[in-house]
């Protein structure tokens, strides 16, 4: 099991942070691995993504388990080589600022050879994530 958490204050209201965490159309521009978010976003939506892992393309089938809009957004994936992962994206307002946190994990049998590695690649596109993020929002 690999797990991985960055987090971040972004000197904007949550409402303004949740509204391009969630902008389908403009995802990809923060979001150092993934593309695209399914429309509508809602608990139980299902939908397919192509996004990256330690730089090799991949194709995850996801679900939103959680979903509390301007606050919560978690995620429960499946990707190749019986690769299990789950995101959860917390929106945490902060005297006119957001503390953002996200925190994911990756099991699998494969994960168990590539663990330091991955937590490391995604430790990275996490803290890039939040940092085109709060460029998009401020």
């Amino acid at each position: 099991m690999a797990d991985v958490t960055a987090q971040a204050r972004i000197e904007a209201p949550a409402e303004k942070v949740w509204d391009h965490l969630t902008d389908f159309d403009s995802y990809g521009q923060w979001n150092a691995t993934h593309t695209a978010f399914p429309h509508p976003l809602r608990a139980g939506a299902t939908y397919e993504e192509n996004m990256k892992l330690m730089g090799f393309p991949a194709e995850v089938s996801w679900t939103v388990e959680e979903l509390e809009p301007g606050r919560l957004l978690a995620v429960q994936g499946k990707g190749p080589m019986g690769v299990h992962l789950a995101m959860r994206y917390q929106l945490t307002p902060d005297d006119g600022a957001t503390t953002v946190r996200i925190d994911g994990t990756f099991t699998g049998a494969a994960v168990s050879l590539m663990a330091a590695k991955l937590k490391d690649s995604a430790s990275t596109a996490l803290e890039e994530s939040l940092r085109k993020l709060a460029g998009l929002v401020t």
